[in-house]
């Protein structure tokens, strides 16, 4: 998957993705105001989820996807790391969108610090605003 660099100019919105096992946060934002808004959270696993997601694509029609990849404070990867890597490649293989992957350390944390009432939405605001941070 392509890191931040490679983002061309023309790529303006994005859908980013807090991936977990029976919830995934979503937010939206974009590049001129490099700043992201919390969706709904999705509550659904396997093909459900990607019901939902084809139902986000559909009404936000971002440019390319954002997917947090957790890893241990080394670096090093684990179950969870293999689990958002599989995910990222899912989606770009069912909807034709670049997905780029951002180190998610500690953003869940974050949230849950912040007070966030959906720590998942605003997790996924962490990483999509991290990775907007980061472009040229």
């Amino acid at each position: 998957m392509p890191e931040n660099a490679d983002v061309p100019a023309h790529f303006q919105s994005f859908l980013a993705f807090d991936f977990g096992l029976k919830r995934t946060g979503v937010a939206s934002g974009n590049r001129l105001l490099r700043s992201a808004t919390p969706q709904a959270t999705i509550k659904a696993e396997g093909d459900a989820r990607f019901a939902q997601i084809q139902a986000r694509i559909r009404e936000w029609q971002p440019d390319a996807l954002v997917v947090g990849v957790p890893y241990h404070p080394d670096g090093a990867a684990h179950d969870n790391t293999r689990a958002a890597q599989r995910f990222a490649r899912q989606l770009h293989g069912r909807f034709g969108l670049t997905v780029y992957q951002v180190d998610e350390r500690y953003s869940t944390t974050e949230a849950i610090a912040s007070g966030a009432r959906d720590a998942d939405a605003a997790s996924a605001c962490i990483i999509l605003e991290q990775f907007l941070r980061n472009l040229p």
